[in-house]
């Protein structure tokens, strides 16, 4: 949970420090800012995928191959695009209410809340007890947060509440099936996972954009492959190949 709590630390700091800045950063300031975090997120997603594919236990086809039928199955179900559909949607239904607060508390969780980050981070913050990821995303949400507050007002800051909740029930559920995971899904689903984290780097400083959140599936891939019933099975198969 550490990680999370850090992520709601620097949500409130940059939402107390944007609450001076009334009338909005200039745009580019927020554009170096936003390019320094994406080039930072580049580099942590790299050299997490490297920490794996360098172990001895490091399967090659196997991460690539969960790459390839997570994103198929994730484009298929159009994960992305009904996230930010359901963003959108509670977004307009907040504007037509009305009300600096609750505009700025919807616009400030979507944000914070529905991304592919906060899904990883949680994911490694629970199973490998690893904040990296959530420790970054706290310093680019305490950015957007101030630049946010700047705008829209207190409401940004509360969303720190939403993300508490959100990314803690996220962690707390992977930190309970972590005792029935492998070393070696283990290692999987941290190289799955840092190159999912290069790809929302690459994003965020407009190079390629990626559509990482129908990569999500791809997580579950090295769960399956090492259930017990499969790897019995795949031994199976390679001893009649050999």
């Amino acid at each position: 949970m550490i990680g999370t709590i850090v992520n709601c630390l620097a949500i409130v700091f940059g939402s107390f420090i944007g609450l001076f800045i009334r009338g909005g950063m200039k745009p580019r300031y927020r554009d170096i800012l936003m390019s320094v975090l994406g080039l930072s997120v580049v580099f942590i997603g790299i050299s997490t995928a490297l920490g794996g594919m360098l172990k001895d236990e490091a399967k090659p086809v196997l991460y690539i191959v969960s790459l390839v039928i997570g994103s198929l199955i994730g484009e298929t179900l159009k994960i992305e695009e009904r996230l930010e559909d359901f963003g959108s949607l509670i977004e307009s239904a907040t504007k037509s209410k009305g009300g600096d607060i609750s505009q700025g508390f919807v616009t400030a969780s979507l944000t914070f809340c529905v991304g592919t980050m906060a899904v990883i981070g949680s994911i490694e913050s629970g199973v490998l007890g690893v904040h990296t990821t959530l420790f970054t995303k706290a310093v680019i949400d305490g950015v957007m947060a101030l630049v946010f507050a700047s705008s829209l007002g207190i409401g940004v800051m509360l969303s720190a509440a939403a993300v508490l909740v959100y990314q803690g029930t996220l962690t707390v559920f992977a930190s309970m099936i972590q005792p029935y995971l492998t070393n070696e899904m283990l290692i999987e689903i941290s190289i799955v996972g840092g190159i999912m984290i290069t790809a929302i780097g690459v994003n965020t400083l407009d190079i390629k954009k990626f559509k990482v959140g129908n990569m999500l599936p791809a997580i579950a891939v090295p769960v399956i492959y090492y259930l017990p019933p499969v790897t019995d099975f795949m031994k199976y198969i390679y001893s009649l190949i050999n």
